[in-house]
């Protein structure tokens, strides 16, 4: 909050928020990026957990495939399962999942510097 204005409610409202959030980041003395949390846990269900072993299979045995095409079998496979705005979910769990089975051993630094230098980050649990 800037000290040039006259009150609070000014200055939140320059802020674009609420004077109560404005006191509450004050009291805390921290911004509020500073204050979130980063959190470990779903707040959604899988949605592709059922289909997953067979998406997995699919890319194993094509490491070429991308999310896209498999997602749109999964749609003909199961009409009503899966929308069109779980495309990009999928792609961010092949993404995941391609990371962590080595797929990024691939890249031009890993080539330069060794696969042993580029080993898959450790999970936290």
């Amino acid at each position: 909050m800037s000290n040039t204005e006259e009150t609070q409610e000014i200055a939140a409202s320059k802020a674009g928020m609420d004077v109560k959030t404005a006191r509450k980041y004050l009291r805390a003395r921290r911004l509020p990026s500073e204050m979130k949390t980063e959190r470990h846990w779903r707040t959604r269900t899988d949605l592709f957990e059922k289909v997953w072993p067979g998406i997995q299979e699919q890319f194993r045995t094509n490491p070429g495939l991308e999310a896209k095409t498999v997602f749109a079998a999964l749609q003909r496979q199961y009409p009503e399962r899966f929308a069109d705005g779980q495309l990009r979910t999928l792609q961010r769990k092949v993404k995941n999942w391609r990371r962590q089975r080595g797929r990024h051993r691939k890249c031009t630094l890993c080539r330069s510097i060794g696969p042993e230098s580029c080993a898959p980050p450790t999970s936290r649990i």
